[in-house]
């Protein structure tokens, strides 16, 4: 896998991504001649028209990114990527238009944008088909030897198991005669010689998942399996690579606090980020009142009350800030006094409510608190106190969530389905552990791309 900026990407979807964008490339090239045909002009040096191209592609790259094209689901289905192929050409669409409006040398012509956009589909289908037709998914899984057979190996077994899963596990090699949770696996004195062994099965990595390590770690298979030039990982690692999650269950202090993240270099992107909250801030309010007036009218309109309603949040370090929504639900919504975990189809919830959460209009106040600097446009998900205390109780490393700032989208929100209960709030935690060990701004940029994803097709809003 290549490791982009911290956070870690497979190697086939970038290579896929790389052949894509040069297929865009192609396509707005290709358009340009064919138009200077038609209109019988000559199409002149590519240097003149290399930003328009440049365009073309980038714009594109990201819708694809933005609706999902990259995920397990449209690598394995074509039915699935051909919809949303369509969906990012689409929002293509609509961010060259802005474009052009804002930079009009910055984008292609019109006639050649629309022969572009056609030659462009057919090429990005062509490849998606080529690619189910003949590698299909298996060309975006990697095989893997687990040195283990206990619980911490069977939850790899069925990590491997999931839909969309970039694994294949090649084998498993039982360390001790009381490790029998796996079926089948390879008791290692039956093995002459693992890193033999680490050959002949043809795996890129080994992953070392063994329930007790104290004296136990098989430092001189280890050694000889990496000298192959075979990958060795522990199995929190391995995890948090592949989930992009902080696995709970197999990360303890030290392997937080040896590890690489939580780096004093995220100061400087910092900075960055909340200079970009500023802007894009000032932008989105005045881009979005409209909604929020619109929605405001639905409102008033749809149920008695009123508008906004204010609630105490956790944010920086722990501290306590107020946010302001659209309301959605009833008045009486939490009449005892007691916060209230929001549940599937509540019916607390207004007619306006339902449509207003859906599209996350809701939420649009709440960028005047990006502004003030109590929040940012992605972050963890800002918890009320009482539900904060309650699962610091519950969950360990709970607190170490409110070191980096609350959002309006996040890590969490785009991986996993809104969630109401404990265990729900303990799956968010690790994303939420993943991105505050693993930001930069290039993280950040995926989740906002992932987020036009989840409003397209909303997962789990409530």
């Amino acid at each position: 896998m290549f490791r982009l900026f911290k956070h870690y990407v497979p190697r086939a979807v970038v290579w896929l991504a790389l052949i894509e964008f040069l297929a865009l490339l192609a396509s707005a090239e290709a358009a340009w001649h064919l138009y200077a045909y038609q209109a019988g002009f000559d199409a002149g040096p590519l240097s003149d028209r290399s930003l328009p191209l440049a365009t073309f592609a980038v714009a594109n790259s990201l819708a694809m990114m933005a609706t999902g094209l990259y995920g397990g689901e449209a690598l394995r289905s074509m039915g699935f990527a051909t919809a949303r192929l369509l969906a990012a050409v689409s929002l293509g669409v609509i961010f060259l238009s802005v474009v052009g409006f804002l930079f009009p040398t910055a984008t292609l012509w019109r006639a050649n944008s629309f022969y572009a956009m056609a030659l462009a589909i057919a090429a990005l289908f062509l490849i998606r088909l080529a690619l189910t037709q003949t590698a299909g998914a298996d060309a975006f899984r990697r095989r893997v030897l687990v040195l283990g057979a206990g619980p911490r190996a069977a939850r790899l077994a069925k990590l491997a198991n999931e839909p969309g899963s970039g694994l294949i596990m090649a084998g498993f090699v039982a360390m001790s005669p009381v490790e029998k949770k796996i079926a089948g696996a390879v008791p290692r004195d039956a093995i002459d010689n693992l890193s033999d062994h680490v050959v002949e099965l043809g795996v890129s990595e080994v992953v070392l998942a063994v329930e007790e390590r104290r004296g136990a770690l098989p430092l001189t298979d280890l050694l000889r399996v990496k000298t192959t030039g075979v990958h060795v990982n522990d199995i929190s690692s391995f995890i948090e690579r592949e989930t992009g999650r902080i696995d709970l269950a197999t990360t303890n202090p030290s392997a937080l606090i040896f590890s690489d993240g939580f780096s004093a270099e995220q100061r400087i992107s910092k900075v960055i980020k909340r200079l970009c909250d500023i802007g894009a801030s000032l932008a989105m309010l005045v881009i979005g009142l409209p909604l929020i007036l619109v929605a405001g009218i639905a409102v008033k309109l749809d149920s008695k009350g009123p508008i906004f309603y204010r609630q105490s949040r956790v944010g920086l370090f722990g501290e306590h800030y107020s946010i302001v929504k659209i309301r959605s639900m009833r008045t009486d919504a939490e009449a005892a006094g007691q916060a209230v975990w929001a549940s599937e189809n509540d019916p607390r919830i207004t007619r306006v409510g339902k449509i207003i959460r859906t599209l996350r209009i809701d939420e649009l106040p709440q960028i005047w608190c990006v502004l003030k600097g109590d929040m940012s446009f992605v972050g963890p998900r800002p918890e009320r106190p009482a539900f904060v205390e309650e699962l610091e109780r519950e969950l360990t490393y709970y607190a170490e969530r409110h070191m980096v700032k609350p959002g309006l989208t996040g890590w969490a929100q785009i991986n996993y389905p809104y969630g109401a209960s404990v265990e729900d709030a303990r799956v968010k935690l690790e994303y939420d552990l993943y991105y505050a060990k693993n930001y930069s701004p290039f993280l950040d940029l995926l989740i906002l791309l992932q987020t036009v994803r989840v409003v397209l097709w909303p997962e789990g809003a409530r």
